[in-house]
């Protein structure tokens, strides 16, 4: 009998909180500047390139705490690292709208970002621990579908703040986060748990029984984690992802609504879409890739999303920005799923929440280069148009090195 044939498993409740937990993590403390961009923008009167350098502040938070969070998430458990964390994301969300200057509103993203690392990274690594190697691609691809469910909500609520609040909307739609947040710090302290023995379990899809290390996960340690060859190929890897994505999705309704000229409705309308069709594309890729390997299921991702910043960029037509919106969203979070579970098979859930942490730092580097020097380019050039090319190149990039990983010893 195995784990997995029980009727009921306390692991999908793990994956439904943490689902709700990387809502108010990266989907409210991260994606939110981007339908909040345009007003935030006329409201303190910044320019792209501060509204660039704010959005980097975020990375930078998350950068630093992506590593601390997953390695305090080692030490002492994911679930009090995870609280405390989603906390922090929502003080610092209600604070941003009361930023009153470029220095204040660059501060409090910078603990957005470090609250929404220290809560991201250990949630993720709970997948390899609730869930066995051959269910881990969809466990990870469930979790990170919460930005999708958070993108969903965005999309219409806050252009439905801006028009309701004209001149302050953008603040009460801080506020607003702010408090959902907290509601969900709350649940995650009520609901999480470390690992399945604390239910008397094993992970779900696992054989009941001892089951021995694999060889991979057993020649790692604390002082050879991160020298470890591996860990740094997926580590840059997740660097063009980091790079690629954040240029397209953080300029994403500025272009279309002061560059395309769409209209703030129809720019939320778009991004409503990018929302509803991401839902499921962390568990179809990562089920991907638990079928034909973590490499393929990357490479397929990369290739899909390079020509989706090439169309954003060059199809100027409501067609290209349908396309690009469709194939966004059919990939949007797979990467991370796809990294997160490849992560779990290379060194295994004991040492899951500090590797990841470190992936995700050097995720986190190309997240801080790139909204500055996309911002500096259509200030420059008067268009996003070269930003969005420049994506698709590092994008391609991130294809053939996922080409080139090799499957782990031992899984």
């Amino acid at each position: 009998m195995s784990a997995g044939k029980e009727r009921f498993h306390y692991g999908w409740i793990i994956l439904l909180v943490g689902f709700i937990g990387v809502m108010g993590a990266l989907g409210f403390g991260r994606f939110a500047y981007t339908p909040i961009l345009p007003s935030m923008k006329e409201g303190l009167s910044l320019t792209y390139t501060q509204m660039g350098w704010i959005g980097t502040g975020n990375f930078i938070g998350y950068l630093i705490f992506s590593l601390v969070g997953g390695y305090l998430a080692t030490r002492i458990g994911p679930r009090p690292v995870i609280s405390v964390a989603l906390v922090l994301v929502a003080v610092s969300l209600f604070l941003t709208g009361i930023s009153d200057s470029f220095e204040f509103a660059v501060a409090m993203r910078t603990l957005t970002g470090a609250g929404s690392a220290a809560s991201n990274v250990p949630i993720m690594a709970l997948a390899s621990a609730w869930f066995a190697s051959s269910r881990r691609g969809m466990a990870t691809g469930i979790l990170v579908s919460g930005s999708s469910i958070a993108l969903l909500l965005l999309g219409p609520m806050i252009p439905f703040i801006l028009q309701s609040f004209p001149g302050s909307g953008w603040r009460v739609s801080w506020y607003v986060l702010g408090g959902i947040t907290l509601l969900i710090a709350l649940l995650n302290y009520l609901f999480l748990r470390n690992r399945p023995e604390e239910k008397g379990l094993q992970p779900f899809g696992e054989t009941i029984g001892p089951s021995p290390p694999s060889s991979s996960s057993a020649a790692f340690s604390m002082k050879t984690l991160y020298t470890s060859r591996p860990l740094w190929h997926l580590a840059g890897i997740f660097f063009t992802f980091g790079f690629s994505y954040i240029v397209y999705m953080q300029y994403f309704s500025a272009y279309l609504v002061n560059e395309a000229r769409v209209g703030v409705e129809r720019a939320g309308n778009y991004l409503m879409l990018l929302g509803i069709l991401s839902i499921f594309c962390g568990p179809f890729w990562g089920t991907v890739s638990d079928l034909i390997g973590r490499k393929y299921g990357l490479a397929l991702v990369f290739m899909t999303q390079g020509i989706c910043y090439l169309v954003f960029g060059l199809m100027k037509s409501d067609g290209g920005y349908l396309l690009s919106t469709i194939l966004f969203g059919l990939t949007a979070w797979s990467v991370p799923s796809i990294i997160a579970a490849a992560v779990g098979d290379t060194v295994g859930p004991r040492f899951t929440p500090a590797a990841l942490g470190f992936t995700i730092l050097i995720m986190g580097m190309g997240q801080a280069l790139a909204p500055p020097i996309g911002g500096r380019i259509a200030d420059l050039t008067g268009s996003f148009t070269s930003a969005f090319l420049l994506s698709a190149m590092v994008a391609f990039a991130g294809m053939t090195a996922s080409l080139l990983l090799r499957k782990p010893t031992g899984n």
